[in-house]
């Protein structure tokens, strides 16, 4: 749902409407944490939701320890990816990396307490993740507080964040959707391997590729802001040629460091499991899956970049038709009938999901190659009017 703030303060930030950043970063905030209100209900009742879907029971239970320590950290993403938008909208990057870096190095260490020396166990484990996040909310808060480079759009705590709210629920309602639907997507795959015949060796050989796929696909998230920055600050800025020019050079580099990343997998993929376990079967698995891996970094480099270039120019709503088609109507459907039918198990599962990603970022690619950036310009400027005459907001398209 943030990634609503994403587009409104990047291109309020490029047509010089500063001031309006600190409202909408509010008013995000206020409706992030109300969001996260029910979603603390699905935490706490979920050892009860995994057992309804299928999952075994002690395999569930581990789940709910873990989830129950992660509780705090849902009103911490609350705040935290509203900030992180506000900071990176004005292309200010540094700040939240320091931030995050040192967040890290107290992560670890409190993890090994808590974990090794404490016994805490999982639940341990997921109180000090929460922490940690809490640690990067406060210290970026306190940064955009006292800099300088934040003093023409931060102006202080006001009202204004609780006028409109349904508007802006109806705007973050869209990007919610459209980004829920992509994080899910592939955690799905987690949860129907679950259901196989030998699901712990396919869960385990699974975790050690899903793992390598998240370390990539962090680069791309940083593409993806790099783009939804650079597209949304010229898209207000009046820059419609920059902005077609930024998302080609931001797509290719990412492209090529996937491609890169896929070739190292494939080179080492009878040993990159050793990172993580000695097991020899969890290895032979998960070099069967290698292949698999290497096209999923590829799209990685990609597909997420095309998603910040749509979060940039307001695009939520008509991705997120684009992914409940791809994602929930092709690829789930496909992987099932892979994976069971035709009893090919997690690489069945997997190639089928594939397939649908494969589809949403041709329809991305296409959608984005045909884009009228005159039309996109004139988008931005008409949306940037609406919330500025303080009538229904909208997002369109």
């Amino acid at each position: 749902m943030g990634s609503a703030v994403e587009t409104l303060c990047g291109q309020a930030y490029g047509a010089n409407r500063h001031e309006m950043l600190g409202i909408y970063l509010q008013r995000s905030t206020v409706l992030l944490m109300a969001t996260g209100i029910p979603l603390m209900m699905i935490y706490i009742f979920s050892k009860p939701i995994l057992i309804l879907l299928g999952e075994p029971v002690n395999i569930a239970s581990a789940a709910a320890v873990f989830v129950f320590g992660l509780i705090p950290q849902i009103f911490a993403y609350a705040a935290n990816f509203p900030i992180q938008k506000f900071l990176q909208a004005q292309s200010i990057i540094a700040p939240s990396a320091y931030i995050s870096l040192g967040a890290l190095v107290v992560h670890v260490l409190l993890t090994w307490l808590a974990v090794f020396k404490w016994n805490w166990g999982l639940l341990g484990a997921g109180l000090v993740l929460s922490l940690s996040w809490w640690i990067i909310v406060v210290a970026q808060f306190v940064y955009i507080v006292t800099s300088k480079k934040c003093r023409n759009t931060w102006k202080g705590f006001s009202v204004k964040a609780f006028s409109g709210l349904w508007s802006f629920f109806k705007l973050s309602a869209a990007s919610a959707v459209m980004l829920c639907l992509e994080t899910w997507y592939f955690q799905i795959l987690v949860l129907i391997a679950g259901l196989l015949e030998n699901a712990e060796v396919a869960l385990d050989s699974l975790s050690v590729c899903m793992t390598i796929s998240g370390w990539v696909f962090m680069i791309s998230v940083g593409f993806n802001a790099a783009a939804s920055v650079r597209v949304s600050n010229e898209l207000g800025a009046g820059h419609p040629k920059s902005a077609s020019f930024s998302v080609i050079v931001v797509t290719s580099c990412s492209f090529i460091i996937s491609v890169i990343a896929a070739i190292i997998v494939l080179i080492f993929r009878d040993s990159i499991s050793y990172i993580f376990t000695e097991g020899e079967v969890v290895a032979k698995a998960a070099s069967d899956l290698s292949p698999l891996l290497a096209v999923t970094l590829i799209l990685n480099g990609v597909q997420p970049v095309l998603s910040g270039v749509a979060v940039g120019c307001g695009w939520q709503a008509f991705v997120a038709y684009v992914n409940v088609g791809c994602y929930y109507l092709i690829g789930i459907p496909l992987g099932v009938l892979l994976g069971f039918t035709f009893d090919l198990g997690a690489k069945g599962i997997w190639s089928g999901m594939l397939g649908g990603t494969v589809l949403q970022t041709l329809i991305l690619l296409w959608v984005t190659w045909r884009a009228d950036w005159n039309k996109e310009v004139e988008g931005a400027k008409n949306r940037l009017s609406t919330w500025d005459d303080k009538s229904e907001p909208l997002l369109q398209k």
